[in-house]
């Protein structure tokens, strides 16, 4: 199975992937240095847009028309550079290894739960186990995870105050999945909202905060893929 080169093709490929840069609610955290990315990567995807928050790359000749099932694959989740080193400087109650495993396992099980029942029960989708026609591969990747107040497994109760519970980038990686080919990247970075003072913060609480940007994320995509498909299909 071949994808048809459509006319159209910035326009579409924007359509469709947008959900990850319009997804994000508020401002990061810091401020980090302006990064030019390139116009076309080393697979030969264009860009089609960039934020401060992330880009969006995608095959000029996707025809998303084709795409009505959805393998989605096991999220990977991974910290920020130094997160456990950081949490337990001057703390009484260290992170431990089973503490961090534990939240990526977490979230990596809550990723799936919200986007299976956002692109099957909202969106209509057939999400499936294996490779086919008509299957678009989804392959997230969870990176630069930070959360500022973690609950852990401590022998005493303390409690955690912070002013957000944290923030996190979101990757995907778009495949045909019979072919293989990459056809669209996208990557958009959230914070949780800062309320401007200090709230208690433990395991409830931050799985509900991570719960709210992980369904922005996954209606946003599948509101963009809906709008995308009616484009090509009219098309066609």
């Amino acid at each position: 199975m071949f994808i048809k080169l459509r006319p159209r093709t910035a326009a579409i490929a924007l359509a469709a992937m947008a959900a990850l840069s319009l997804a994000a609610c508020t401002v990061p955290a810091t401020v980090e240095p302006e990064v030019t990315p390139p116009d076309v990567t080393l697979d030969g995807l264009q860009l089609v847009d960039k934020t401060r928050r992330g880009e969006i790359y995608a095959d000029p000749g996707v025809d998303w028309s084709q795409y009505d099932r959805i393998l989605l694959d096991p999220a990977t989740v991974s910290f920020r550079k130094n997160w456990e080193r950081d949490q337990n400087r001057n703390q009484p109650f260290q992170v431990q290894a089973e503490d961090m495993e534990r939240i990526k396992t977490g979230l990596a099980e809550l990723f799936n739960e919200v986007f299976t029942e956002e692109l099957s029960a909202n969106g209509g989708y057939e999400i499936v186990s294996a490779t086919g026609e008509e299957v678009l591969r989804i392959t997230p990747r969870i990176v630069d995870l930070d959360v500022y107040a973690p609950d852990t497994s401590t022998p005493a109760q303390t409690n955690q105050y912070s002013e957000s519970a944290g923030r996190m980038t979101l990757k995907l990686e778009l495949y045909d999945s019979v072919t293989g080919d990459l056809i669209a990247t996208a990557s958009d970075r959230q914070e949780d909202p800062r309320l401007g003072y200090m709230e208690w913060r433990n395991r409830v609480s931050n799985r509900a905060d991570a719960e709210r940007m992980l369904e922005r994320w996954a209606t946003a995509l599948r509101e963009r893929l809906d709008t995308a498909r009616r484009q090509d299909a009219a098309q066609g």
